[in-house]
């Protein structure tokens, strides 16, 4: 009998919905920071500022979220004007509460994750690699 390996699914939109709920249930506007440089981003090109964009996806402030394994999406107006958002997750950066700054960077997936088991006794393949920013990757601080 030979063991079969199965790749675990992404952790970090699971650990962001999480964040969210966590966000929600302590009444704090939920805040996400996206790399609008990765492939698949659709955010009105006017809220990019050096490659990023942060948007809140408070309730309140958008229509129709939707997290699920692969992206986040809605509706939210930008300057007035009603704009669909949709974000892969692995262009998610961050997510924070607006009032605190409390939250997290999401971190890389682990090598070697997929969403699909092994079906033969080839080795796991890598991600494929995110394109990196030519700055440095941004971080939260906590400022009291």
């Amino acid at each position: 009998m030979t063991e079969e390996t199965f790749r675990m699914s992404s952790h970090r939109p699971y650990l962001l919905r999480a964040l969210v709920e966590w966000i929600n249930d302590n009444g704090m506007t939920p805040h996400v920071m996206v790399d609008a440089g990765v492939p698949g981003v659709q955010v009105p090109s006017s809220a990019v500022k050096e490659d990023r964009v942060v948007l809140n996806i408070a309730e309140r402030a958008v229509v129709g979220l939707h997290i699920d394994n692969d992206a986040v999406s809605f509706t939210a107006r930008f300057s007035g004007t009603s704009f669909p958002v949709y974000v892969p997750i692995s262009a998610v950066l961050a997510v924070y509460a607006r009032e605190t700054g409390q939250g997290m960077a999401l971190p890389d997936d682990i090598a070697g994750n997929d969403t699909t088991p092994d079906d033969d006794d080839t080795p796991p393949t890598d991600p494929p690699e995110r394109p990196q920013p030519a700055a440095k990757r941004p971080f939260l601080r906590v400022v009291k």
